[in-house]
């Protein structure tokens, strides 16, 4: 009797981690940043700055959208590279859904980084 009880126990233990192998492998993946924005690259060379949520899943939700803008002067003909918050267009879109399969890489963006200077100051401006 003890055989036959220490046999199932073993069979639904063995049961249990298989189930939650395939539970962990079959489950959307969330990862988490620990600064307040990110950098996502696109297949097409785009890159945001923003706030992503649900990265893992198949179409991640990114908020405070910026990107950088070129600006020739039409004078000297030099570029110069501007970040812009994403917003003003016709459309005033407030966030952008992304299929992750166009997404190559998402990368943390640093407090102290250029580009996180340029969104304090794009915020501090009034709108």
């Amino acid at each position: 009797m003890n055989r036959a009880l220490l046999l199932a126990a073993s069979g639904l233990l063995a049961t249990l981690a298989i189930c939650g192998v395939i539970w962990k492998l079959a489950a959307p993946h969330t990862v988490r940043f620990d600064t307040p924005f990110q950098a996502v690259l696109l297949d097409n060379g785009q890159v945001y700055y923003g706030k992503i949520q649900g990265l893992g899943t198949p179409f991640p939700v990114l908020e405070e959208i910026y990107y950088v803008q070129d600006q020739v002067d039409p004078d000297t003909k030099q570029v110069k590279h501007i970040l812009v918050r994403r917003g003003n267009e016709w459309h005033a879109p407030d966030r952008m859904v992304i299929n992750s399969s166009h997404v190559i890489l998402v990368e943390p963006v640093t407090p102290g980084s250029k580009v996180a200077k340029l969104i304090e100051d794009l915020n501090k401006r009034p709108q």
